[in-house]
């Protein structure tokens, strides 16, 4: 029987706050999932009131006074944002009294209040940012995705190894397929950096399949890409952006002409397939792996839609005990932790 799992939502975090966060989360509430809501007392009940389901809802709500707003500084946000909603809410999975925290604010405070409340796991030098992407069968999961912008080549191993653990326990993929993105698949290209990498995981017990470029994430060739956190920011943003870009010349394409509109109209049902597929919120929610908790990073700019799915990610990273798989892998590991 699946146990009851209580996710803390920064409710006031991201471009729309509460508009958007309550309502994702009375989407997500169930018999088997309690929700928290952090932030300021009296806007989450006005917005709450808006739904006649809240009030049988299994949703409670904690007064947080204070909110990281999206242009400060994560030291800022650390040293004098103590009773935000995105500190209280990352500090009740520190204490046990939630499994998992979900966010849409600020990405650096994020990332350095949850690394400074829950810490990493033992073994585990960097925290990585994980996503989801759409392949032309399914997905793919990619790391890291802005955590770490100078990485070396050892932290390019462990990042493979918390995407290949979250990708076996969330995805049920036996023995998912680890590539490193590069300039090109051949073994003499990339820098000393993603050279020594390949080195590294082609020595390890990971499925480590070779280099992906950057076409190749999205053709179902691998089930987890590696990379700098820089690099993957940027093949991140680059992609979302491409999918809008279709989009809007799709758009564009059927409002031509009263021909144009008629075949939109036939066309309307495939459209809608289309869009839900290379949507980015289709696939929003980011996980912030090697911490010693669950917290899930979602889109500052998104839907209830695309907030409801980081928050089903959150759900499904608690039932599958994620952390509990990474933190058994790198405990033997913990004793050469000081030689790399």
């Amino acid at each position: 029987m699946t146990r009851l799992a209580t996710i803390a939502i920064d409710a006031m975090g991201g471009d729309h706050g509460p508009t958007v966060t309550v309502p994702a989360a009375l989407a997500c509430a169930s018999p088997k999932l309690r929700i928290i809501l952090v932030g300021q007392e009296p806007l989450l009940l006005a917005e709450l009131r808006k739904h006649p389901q809240a009030d049988h809802a299994p949703i409670v709500i904690l007064h947080a006074p204070q909110q990281v707003e999206m242009d400060e500084s994560p030291a800022y946000a650390l040293r004098s944002k103590q009773q935000s909603s995105m500190r209280v809410a990352i500090n009740l999975v520190g204490q046990g009294d939630a499994d998992a925290c979900v966010s849409a604010g600020n990405t650096g405070a994020l990332m350095a209040i949850a690394k400074y409340v829950l810490k990493t796991l033992p073994g585990i030098w960097r925290p990585a940012i994980c996503t989801r992407l759409p392949t032309v069968h399914g997905q793919v999961r990619m790391l890291d995705l802005g955590a770490n912008v100078d990485s070396r080549a050892e932290h390019l191993l462990q990042f493979a190894v918390m995407g290949s653990l979250l990708c076996a326990t969330v995805d049920k993929i036996e023995r998912p397929r680890v590539a490193l993105l590069n300039i090109g698949e051949e073994q003499i290209k990339g820098s000393e950096q993603v050279k020594e990498a390949a080195r590294l995981l082609s020595n390890s017990s990971l499925n480590y399949v070779g280099f992906v470029e950057g076409d190749g994430v999205f053709m179902d060739h691998v089930d987890v890409v590696v990379c700098d956190g820089f690099v993957g920011n940027v093949a991140l943003k680059a992609s979302e952006g491409a999918a809008q870009l279709i989009c809007h010349f799709i758009h564009q394409a059927f409002r031509q002409n009263l021909l144009a509109r008629l075949c939109g109209l036939i066309a309307s049902p495939i459209l809608r397939r289309l869009g839900r597929q290379i949507n980015p919120g289709s696939y929003n929610g980011a996980s912030l792996l090697g911490l010693t908790g669950i917290v899930v990073k979602s889109h500052g700019d998104v839907d209830v839609t695309a907030f409801a799915n980081a928050i089903r990610e959150a759900q499904s990273e608690i039932y599958n005990a994620v952390p509990q798989h990474i933190g058994r892998y790198f405990i033997p590991m913990d004793s050469e932790r000081q030689m790399l």
